[in-house]
């Protein structure tokens, strides 16, 4: 385990200057208790933790807009705290802030199509308001019912073939490799980067350029291995492109601490040691198995041999959705593929 350093104050200190309403409502620990964690970032840039996946919220002058959406039934918790949030940002910005609307939501940006992802998308896009402009119908810069959900393409086609409602698909897709926001939002420049083939085949990275902030959805988690759904174009190499990726775009502050914060699809906030450690985690584990392959191993004799015994302490499982033997299996399957 890392050593903790002065730096994770600042998330812990800023929590607690939050109103005494806020800890009623919200509590100190999001994950477990089934309430919602406010957790400053850096900025304007917060995470709400305890709503399946984290959630990376933007909120200030422009609106508000979510990175993922959390699970369906904690669309209402989720809702509560951005306006709990959006009361407390607005009271810094305006004298007047009981006068002062709060601003609506106005984007959704998806990482992958899981439903601790995209579940929330329905409820929580139907609240907000998405910018328009040119000829439509009333006074330039209106906005239409409703916040716009910005995702890459495959994951639309992901949540449609699962029968997704059509009020919680993507509303804006992007093919390529990289979707902006044509302008600054809350003050600084906003891209969605897709990562190819990693836990699916829909896979972005948010980045926020103005506070240095990365949310990396289920490519980069510190509670578990990484998730690789083989069956919608998940694969082991796709997912430590997305590692590297990452590691190409932080800068840390000082010796790999502090820096560029990276907000993972589950667990704490972390930094550049953080996902350095977790890429090199991954890609061993790959190279072991990818050797135990060139043996004429089978996968029941490399599970045996169990190639991810360093971090099982840390990230293993035996029970649950994802297990070590499913993620095992899947870099095994996801290699063999290649052969």
């Amino acid at each position: 385990m890392k050593k903790t350093s002065n730096r994770w104050l600042f998330p812990a200190v800023a929590l607690l200057a939050l109103t005494a309403s806020t800890q009623g409502l919200f509590g100190q620990n999001g994950s477990s208790d089934g309430q919602i964690e406010i957790v400053p970032v850096r900025g304007n840039i917060y995470m709400l933790a305890g709503a399946g996946a984290n959630i990376t919220v933007s909120v200030g002058p422009d609106g508000v807009l979510l990175v993922d959406a959390g699970r369906a039934e904690m669309s209402d918790k989720v809702l509560a705290a951005i306006k709990q949030l959006n009361h407390e940002v607005n009271t810094k910005l305006h004298a007047q802030a009981a006068t002062t609307p709060p601003k609506p939501i106005r984007y959704i940006a998806n990482t992958n199509p899981f439903p601790d992802h995209t579940g929330g998308n329905e409820k929580i896009a139907a609240t907000g308001k998405t910018f328009t402009g040119g000829n439509v119908i009333g006074d330039l810069g209106d906005a239409t019912e409703g916040a716009a959900i910005l995702s890459h393409e495959n994951l639309l086609h992901r949540l449609s073939d699962a029968k997704v409602a059509t009020a919680g698909l993507p509303t804006e897709t992007f093919f390529g490799s990289v979707m902006k926001l044509s302008h600054f939002f809350n003050n600084e420049g906003v891209e969605l980067i897709h990562v190819p083939n990693a836990v699916t085949d829909g896979d972005s990275i948010v980045y926020f350029r103005g506070a240095d902030v990365i949310s990396a959805g289920d490519i980069f988690t510190m509670e578990s291995y990484p998730v690789i759904d083989l069956a919608r174009g998940g694969s082991v190499q796709g997912v430590l492109a997305g590692l590297n990726r990452m590691l190409d775009m932080v800068i840390a502050e000082f010796r790999s601490e502090g820096g560029t914060f990276v907000v993972p699809g589950h667990g704490r906030i972390c930094d550049t040691a953080d996902l350095a450690y977790y890429r090199d985690m991954v890609t061993i584990v790959r190279d072991r198995v990818q050797n135990m392959i060139k043996k004429d191993m089978t996968l029941a004799q490399i599970k045996a041999a169990k190639p991810t015994e360093d971090w099982d302490p840390r990230f293993g499982k035996t029970t649950g959705a994802w297990t070590t033997d499913m993620f095992v299996e899947a870099v095994y399957r996801s290699l063999i593929g290649k052969k």
